[in-house]
């Protein structure tokens, strides 16, 4: 049986079914498991959440005298929870504000993720319904807003790159499902897909995994096999289905047959571990890694266009263009005239006429006063002529410029 009580009232011993309020705000990953550590009691109290749930058929009952909900209401008052956690707007929103609600959930994010690799370290299987409860977040994210969560978990710091590139894959791979025109279970498995493709990376060694320099002949065998230790674990588990696994083995994979573990071309690779490749790979070319700094977006995007033919799969990576834009959120352009602006967000309209910020005027190498135009109105006269990098032009704060 289920009741609703107060944290107060938690005991060694009880099954913990459920905490009240919104997973961010929770100290946990996962929220179904048995109470054997006085401390999980305290943080649970210590972070403010002041109900839960128990389930008195996997554990412990409250003591005498203890007031408890019972599962008379359990279907009406967890309704009420679900809206309470999931009734905010769920799109569109403007960029500044859902760059809020994603940099709480990169936070949260962030920790959930090094608690997974942490479990897998450990030999312990990964919790399929906590997994589940980061990536409806992640997708609620992106529906509202999608440049906001995928641009903010490109500014991962070389430490957390392991980490943060799962989440980064998970959103890129929802924005790139909802693009392709697939069905809603569909977007949900590429979420959970791209969250967990890089977790056999949880078995190899720090050493080597954030080695500051070029890996030798060994190390890189040992980094390719991270796909196949990944499926491994996913097998395992008994829980994850087929379009999971799959993307955990063969993210890898190139249209022309050269990639790994299977060498798979052409037809023979799926279109969800084709899509996996795609936003593996930019992710990967944008972000700060411990051997080099990370492209510009916009960068990325040409040079993804360059290896596109061997690469990728030519409809996915057109659909992915699409997704993110020819100019994605954070890229820095030139204008008609000849003044920097920094990409805030995408235009409905075209993929060359985003909104930006223009700061910074060349002709005379000084700051300007900051002024936001949606290149996509009639009413603009200007236009981008071309993409360019921060270090070119002594930039030095960019990121701030679309991030504030």
């Amino acid at each position: 049986m289920l009741k609703k009580i107060s944290t107060s009232d938690l005991r060694l011993g009880m099954y913990l079914h459920e905490l009240c309020g919104s997973w961010m705000e929770h100290p946990f990953w996962r929220s179904k498991f048995t109470l054997t550590d006085p401390e999980d009691i305290k943080r649970i109290r210590e972070s403010g959440i002041a109900e839960a749930w128990i389930d008195t058929d996997k554990g412990l009952d409250v003591l005498g005298g203890a007031k408890a909900e019972t599962e008379e209401s359990v279907t009406d008052l967890l309704m009420e929870a679900e809206i309470a956690q999931h009734g905010k707007p769920i799109g569109p929103v403007s960029m500044s504000e859902e760059l809020r609600r994603a940099a709480m959930i990169c936070s949260t994010a962030r920790k959930a993720i090094v608690s997974m690799f942490q479990e897998v370290r450990m030999g312990n299987a990964i919790s399929a319904e906590a997994a589940g409860e980061l990536v409806e977040e992640i997708s609620s994210s992106v529906l509202r807003n999608p440049g906001a969560l995928i641009s903010l978990a490109r500014l991962k710091t070389a430490d957390d790159y392991t980490y943060m590139h799962s989440v980064a894959v998970c959103a890129l791979m929802v924005s790139l499902a909802r693009q392709l025109g697939l069905d809603e279970n569909e977007v949900r498995e590429a979420g959970m897909a791209g969250l967990l493709h890089d977790l056999g990376k949880a078995l190899m060694p720090m050493d080597v995994l954030n080695k500051p320099g070029k890996l030798t002949d060994d190390e890189f065998r040992i980094i390719k096999s991270h796909p196949v230790e990944g499926h491994r674990l996913l097998v395992e588990g008994k829980t994850y289905s087929d379009i999971v696994l799959d993307v955990c083995l063969h993210h890898h994979e190139k249209i022309d047959g050269s990639g790994y573990p299977d060498r798979l071309g052409g037809d023979s690779i799926s279109l969800f571990a084709k899509m996996g490749a795609v936003c593996d790979v930019y992710d990967a070319i944008t972000s700060n890694r411990p051997y080099k700094a990370g492209w510009d977006p916009a960068e990325s995007i040409r040079k993804m266009a360059e290896w596109s033919t061997g690469h990728f799969d030519e409809r996915v990576f057109q659909a992915f263009i699409k997704s993110i834009g020819i100019y994605p959120v954070g890229s820095l352009v030139m204008l008609s005239s000849s003044r920097l602006a920094v990409v805030l967000e995408q235009s409905e309209k075209s993929l060359l006429a985003p909104r930006v910020k223009v700061f910074f005027s060349t002709k005379s190498q000084t700051y300007i006063v900051p002024e936001v135009i949606d290149l996509s109105r009639p009413s603009a006269t200007e236009k981008i002529i071309s993409h360019e990098t921060a270090a070119k032009w002594g930039i030095k704060n960019l990121d701030e410029l679309w991030t504030t």
